[in-house]
């Protein structure tokens, strides 16, 4: 079931479905920064890493922060990143799928 809210409650992220019921909890030390959340993928970072994780917090993939720059916005299964003057979009295997001009 898509994702619908992700709340941090102390030490932990709580992941909610579109009914509202809590489906699993996920540790804040062990992922680090919650980026962003679509109904599809969560993206966190922790050091030097971007992690996409799906609904159930299975990890996905790993994505170098070197590799892919800021986040900016997570959309469906597609991640976007700006790296100095260009707006890259990756999807949920850490794939580069499109890049343009900022």
């Amino acid at each position: 079931m898509a994702i619908s809210d992700i709340q941090q409650k102390g030490s932990w992220y709580q992941i909610f479905d579109g009914s509202g019921k809590k489906t699993q909890d996920l540790s804040v030390s062990t992922l680090g920064e919650l980026c962003g959340y679509s109904g599809d993928i969560i993206v966190f970072k922790k050091g030097s890493w971007y992690a996409i994780h799906d609904e159930k917090g299975k990890k996905l993939n790993d994505l170098a922060v070197s590799t892919a720059g800021d986040f900016r916005s997570v959309s469906g299964s597609t991640i976007i990143f700006k790296k100095g003057s260009w707006i890259d979009t990756y999807d949920i295997k850490g794939k580069k799928v499109n890049s343009r001009a900022a």
